[in-house]
């Protein structure tokens, strides 16, 4: 009895630290996540201030600029890098994170929560696969151009970012595909910029309603500006 009791108190013993070991993998997964995540959310300013500068009726001129510049920069060169690092990490993670709360959560609960959170919430790996795929469409239509790997269009320069942005937005279910990307972008972002800041702690009651605001004004921003891109230039170029 007296093996059996030790056995039974070892077992609890080392399957309560295992629990602990994976509670910690689990945080620190969400933790580097929420950052990549954040860095991102920084990211898409810069790329779409770049963008706005295509409804500049200067044939192109002041964004080709700003592309060349980001293009052969030493620093942006190494900012690129920083770049893929934060989307890779925050496709990963973000990947087993997912898995790790439906292993976890195998069944669904009796009495679902029907709050505005939980519904962007439940979106969140479903969004961020539609967003990831856009991605990946994105960088055959540009970057994968620039280094070499794709072919450009007959008559287009591999680093002509603007001609190849007027060719791609003359189609009209290109400049659909596009807008519509970004509204589920939009939608990733409503949610994961709030659950960053609970992630990393900073979800003080004091601020955490502007933190909502703020995380839902700037997803509708990000996603109106850069719809009205492909509208302008398929409608006025």
């Amino acid at each position: 009895m007296g093996l059996r009791k030790k056995s039974t108190v070892l077992f609890h013993r080392n399957n309560h630290s295992m629990n602990t070991m994976l509670l910690y993998s689990s945080i620190t997964k969400k933790v580097l996540m929420a950052l990549a995540g954040l860095f991102l959310v920084t990211f898409l300013c810069v790329h779409l201030g770049i963008n706005l500068m295509l409804l500049k009726d200067d044939g192109g001129r002041m964004f080709t600029e700003a592309a060349t510049f980001m293009g052969t920069n030493p620093m942006i060169k190494v900012f690129e890098i920083v770049l893929f690092a934060g989307f890779l990490l925050h496709i990963l993670f973000g990947v087993l994170v997912s898995f790790q709360n439906r292993a976890a959560r195998p069944t669904a609960y009796a009495c679902p929560n029907n709050s505005e959170t939980s519904f962007f919430s439940k979106y969140m790996f479903h969004t961020g696969i539609i967003v990831f795929i856009f991605l990946v469409l994105h960088f055959i239509d540009f970057y994968f151009i620039k280094i070499g790997i794709i072919a450009p269009p007959p008559g287009i320069e591999p680093h002509d970012f603007y001609h190849r942005t007027l060719l791609l937005f003359s189609t009209p279910w290109y400049s659909l595909l596009y807008i519509i990307s970004f509204i589920f972008l939009g939608i990733h972002l409503n949610h994961a910029i709030q659950s960053g800041f609970q992630t990393l702690g900073w979800n003080h009651s004091k601020y955490m309603d502007a933190v909502k605001f703020i995380g839902s004004a700037y997803s509708v921003l990000i996603t109106l500006g850069f719809s009205v891109i492909p509208v302008y230039l398929l409608l006025f170029k």
